[in-house]
């Protein structure tokens, strides 16, 4: 009996499994405002220079740009109603005393200057945002796989916690960055859920963080100050940190660490709580380490990164997974934080795009269910890079059209998350799989964290971003295709589970030739020996 059948044994689908998925998708529900925070606190409000200190009461008038609205990055040298000539009347100069923001609200962009110039820094922080969640991924899942699960997700909410309320009160951008770096690392994961249930769960959880989207956007239109908004979002974490004691720890972290009592204590209790009291009675210690002997024996085999690479076929699964997480990631965050571009009401464009995913990720889930995770990887990522490359052909004026097909390639990268959570759980070995994942994890918070920088592009080009977007989304389409189909297909628990799948492995074995020879019958047996000719 394997870990999840053990898990089904006291009853897989009661009410200890969906109490646990709220404990975890509460935090989740705040995690999507820290992920896409930035959003409402380094919007870019209206803009331009401030007048010089000496200058004379009364307008000041601003020079055109080519598209006829008055420059946000420059300002007459002279006031434009003086005796100097033409040439000398219409010099610019840059902003050299600051700038005056036409907004209500407050940002990091207007308390730090973030714009002209200095406005790389604003896709800076994100992307240093993103570099925690990077580091977070790989040190808090090697802690993980030496302390426990539990643990180690609440000292991350705590941390959370901690950090979040310190960008708050941030006296410098610095220190905000730092900050924002330590929000960053704070992800962790649990497992406990049933190999059975793991498709919907998936589709659950992802709920929770569609949700945090719309909570976002409602707390951001109601405290327009940033640092009371980043406050309000850090806090809760304080709440999740003492919840979070009450999930338990992974049965099978435990099991496989040499804590078998505690985890059939544990499992138990489980079987109590979902009503099947007297099914959790019958398990004994010496039933449960027989259940997981296999995998007790299989944990115990040394596997680095290094073995993702071992054979032919599961080098082509790690590379192909690999672009698909990278481009998803990457392309994803290029449209959930580029909402600020369409130049329309902030706040409802943001419930648009996260509304987007309820749809999308639904329709995910059916897709897996009955064409294939395979069929469904390929399509989404195609449609969503051929969106992206879209928006370089429609004209700037065009905002209705361009929000559509932005909308649609941000519903189909989102739905692409929720696939491949699924289907690189299920593609990698018993084995390796959570060394698949955690390379999986890397490479979708690498693409995300060089999303905001490919974007400083845009300052050459204004092209070149959606370019590099739509074209990475595509490559990971292509690599998706040569991955195996793995709906009603058992779980590989070994490497050579795995390779199994393989084409080659699948064609008939064709038999040497000298074995072919020696079983056809001689022609001499059917007659006297002709002798030479």
């Amino acid at each position: 009996m394997t870990f999840s059948k053990l898990v089904d044994s006291v009853n897989s689908k009661g009410p200890f499994q969906w109490l646990i998925v709220v404990l975890l998708g509460l935090p989740i529900l705040s995690m999507a405002s820290h992920n896409l925070l930035q959003i409402f606190t380094a919007a870019t409000p209206a803009h331009h220079c401030r007048p010089p200190p000496n200058a004379s009461a009364g307008p000041w008038m601003l020079p055109t740009g080519s598209n006829g609205k008055p420059e946000t990055c420059l300002r007459f040298v002279h006031p434009p109603n003086t005796s100097l000539p033409n040439a000398t009347r219409g010099a610019t100069e840059p902003c050299l005393d600051g700038w005056v923001y036409i907004s209500t609200s407050d940002s990091i962009v207007t308390e730090w200057d973030m714009v002209c110039d200095s406005k790389k820094l604003k896709e800076m922080a994100q992307s240093v945002f993103m570099a925690g969640t990077l580091v977070g991924g790989i040190v808090l899942g090697s802690l993980s796989d030496r302390f426990g699960r539990k643990p180690i997700l609440s000292c991350s909410y705590l941390l959370l916690a901690a950090s979040g309320s310190g960008a708050a009160f941030s006296p410098t951008l610095p220190v905000y960055m730092v900050s924002r770096f330590l929000c960053g690392i704070s992800l962790a994961v649990v497992e406990w859920v049933s190999t059975r249930l793991r498709a919907i769960m998936t589709i659950w959880i992802g709920y929770f963080y569609t949700f945090g989207q719309f909570i976002l956007t409602g707390l951001a239109y109601a405290i327009p100050q940033w640092r009371w908004l980043q406050f309000t979002v850090s806090v809760p974490f304080f709440a999740f940190f003492l919840l979070s004691w009450w999930i338990p720890e992974s049965i099978r972290w435990m099991a496989l660490s040499g804590k078998s009592l505690k985890a059939l204590k544990i499992l138990q209790w489980v079987a109590a709580f979902n009503g099947k009291k007297e099914e959790g009675e019958k398990l004994s210690l010496e039933e449960l380490q027989l259940n997981l002997q296999k995998e007790t024996s299989l944990a115990k085999a040394k596997y680095s990164a290094a073995d993702l690479f071992r054979t032919p076929f599961l080098r082509r699964v790690t590379f192909c997974v690999s672009l698909a997480w990278f481009a998803t990631g990457f392309s994803y965050y290029s449209l959930a934080m580029g909402v600020e571009e369409f130049g329309v009401n902030l706040y409802l464009l943001q419930i648009i795009f996260g509304g987007i995913d309820i749809p999308a990720k639904f329709i995910t889930f059916l897709s897996m269910s009955y064409l294939g995770r395979h069929t469904t990887e390929v399509t989404i990522l195609l449609l969503a890079g051929g969106s992206i490359l879209a928006l370089i052909l429609v004209p700037s004026d065009s905002q209705t059209l361009r929000i559509v097909l932005a909308v649609f390639g941000k519903g189909c990268l989102s739905g692409s998350f929720s696939c491949l959570y699924l289907y690189t759980s299920e593609l990698y070995p018993t084995v390796i799989r959570q060394t698949g994942m955690g390379m999986a994890n890397v490479l979708t918070r690498a693409g995300s964290m060089m999303a905001p920088l490919v974007k400083i592009t845009g300052d050459v080009r204004p092209f070149i971003p959606n370019l590099i977007f739509g074209t990475i989304a595509l490559l990971g389409s292509s690599a998706s295709f040569f991955l195996p189909e793995t709906l009603n297909q058992p779980l590989p628990e070994t490497i050579e589970d795995l390779e199994k799948w393989s084409p080659r492995a699948k064609e008939p074995k064709q038999e040497p030739e000298a074995e072919k020879d020696s079983q056809r019958i001689p022609l001499q047996t059917c007659g006297p020996d002709p002798g030479p000719s």
